[in-house]
């Protein structure tokens, strides 16, 4: 939209209007005798605004007149065609009072035409060739890469639809947790855990009680617990974790904010990272590689929460770990035994790495199932890092590393660093953490050694290494022994 605030619409227009000099009447009737509208341009300006104000307003081919009646203010009709003369509209008078199909006149005859010609008699007409007549177009539209236009209108429905709805949380705020219950009272029965910043869905009030929905769980908390309403809107991102989910075969991930930024990495389609910030059209995520950005067009924003746990569901959470440690065990053991005697022709690569990880190994508290899992996938150090690689020796990624690691003990993993935060069972952080448990990061993940060390499949650069396990932020630890 310029100064003078133009719109675009189809319509007819009879006026009068002094340009250069001279006294014109124009007139632009549009579909007079067939589908193509009339030539012609106009303007109708705001109240005040005067032909002199618009003069050397030239806008791509937008050329300007002052009508005096009968349109509402704000209105143009556009010419593919218009020649303006230095000293203004001189140029592009013409006579118009010929029907439609006679008034396609080329911008090379309007050349040709002298100054004596065009100055024979007072105009009584203006008229344009190639005149299209746009309805309802707004000078503020932005134009995608395809030409296709949309209004700022339209822009602002897509944004809507494209946003998360947080209006309707509650958010638990404790220490630990905070029951849910069967009544609004502290003699309803429990049926619930809804944990420090977890989240449910809010029902209604009764007596200082939010009833919720959260999970498999519905009931009551107790309200001054949690917190909902627009303040609960505005912890939700903090308490959320927010993922672009890849919709895309292989999506590269630049350096910068742009499609001219170097490429820092490739992620697989179904790949969940997570998001450091929202840009315009950019998402800045964390890659094994770095902080890099990625096209808002290749993925899906999602913000996931913790919800309540029902009291069906811990119970069988707890039976669950219980029997995968148990079996996780045996088949461990199995495995060990039929390698014993392959134990003794270890590879000798970055030897003196090996044996510094395998000491801290020795002197670490854990199962030695865990620590068994660590020798084994300590001979592997120095060999390539391959992109969507499983072998040890020729080439792997960071979740085809853990993966081929745990199958050589019998345990099968899925080959994906998204997938692999939900194996086993979480020990509360790094504090917590023994040799052979999976560190997850954002779109990566390694095998705990022991004494603040990981060995993990970094990238092509550096192959398969021994890091700090604080190098990068830290999501979870999952046990499998």
């Amino acid at each position: 939209m310029n100064k003078f605030g133009i719109r675009l619409v189809a319509g007819a227009l009879v006026g009068a209007v002094a340009v250069g000099g001279y006294q014109m009447t124009l007139e632009a009737k549009l579909n007079r005798t067939s589908n193509v509208p009339a030539a012609g341009v106009a303007v109708v300006l705001d109240n005040g605004s005067t032909i002199e104000d618009l003069q050397a307003e030239v806008v791509d081919n937008i050329a300007y007149l002052e009508s005096v009646s009968g349109i509402k203010p704000n209105t143009v009709i556009i010419s593919e065609q218009v020649a303006l003369s230095e000293n203004g509209l001189d140029g592009i008078v013409k006579d118009n009072s010929r029907d439609t199909t006679d008034s396609k006149l080329d911008r090379e005859t309007e050349d040709e035409a002298s100054d004596e010609e065009i100055s024979e008699e007072p105009r009584t007409s203006v008229g344009f060739s190639a005149l299209d007549i746009y309805e309802d177009y707004d000078i503020d539209a932005k134009a995608d890469k395809t030409g296709k236009t949309s209004t700022a209108e339209e822009n602002d429905e897509e944004k809507e639809e494209d946003e998360q709805d947080f209006s309707n949380l509650v958010i638990a705020q404790v220490n630990n947790y905070v029951n849910v219950r069967s009544l609004p009272s502290e003699e309803g029965e429990i049926v619930g855990k809804l944990y420090d910043k977890s989240v449910g869905e809010f029902i209604e009030e009764e007596n200082g009680w939010y009833k919720i929905t959260s999970g498999k769980c519905t009931g009551y908390v107790k309200g001054e617990y949690c917190v909902t309403g627009k303040e609960a809107e505005k912890l939700a991102k903090e308490v959320g974790t927010t993922y672009a989910v890849v919709n895309t075969t292989t999506l590269k991930v630049r350096k910068e904010a742009g499609t001219d930024a170097s490429v820092l990495g490739l992620v697989p389609m179904g790949e969940e990272l997570i998001v450091v910030s929202e840009l315009d059209g950019w998402v800045q995520i964390s890659i094994e590689e770095g902080d890099g950005y990625v096209s808002r067009d290749y993925v899906k924003l999602r913000t996931d929460f913790v919800h309540a746990e029902s009291k069906e569901e811990e119970e069988a959470r707890l039976a669950k770990e219980a029997k995968a440690r148990e079996e996780a065990r045996a088949a461990a053991a199995a495995a060990q035994a039929s390698r014993a005697a392959q134990q003794a022709q270890k590879q000798e690569k970055n030897q003196a790495v090996i044996e510094a990880a395998q000491n801290t190994v020795a002197a670490s508290s854990g199962s030695e199932s865990g620590k068994a899992v660590i020798d084994y996938a300590l001979q592997f150090v120095g060999n390539p890092y391959v992109y969507g690689g499983s072998s040890l020796t020729n080439g792997t990624d960071c979740s085809g590393f853990v993966m081929s690691v745990y199958s050589n003990f019998g345990v099968s993993l899925p080959h994906s660093s998204t997938a692999l935060r939900s194996q086993g069972y979480d020990v509360g952080g790094v504090a917590n953490a023994q040799p052979g448990d999976i560190i997850c990061y954002s779109g990566h993940v390694g095998l705990y050694i022991g004494d603040g060390k990981i060995v993990h499949a970094s990238t092509s650069k550096t192959g398969i290494i021994v890091s700090n396990v604080s190098y990068r932020n830290v999501l979870s630890v999952r046990r499998i022994f």
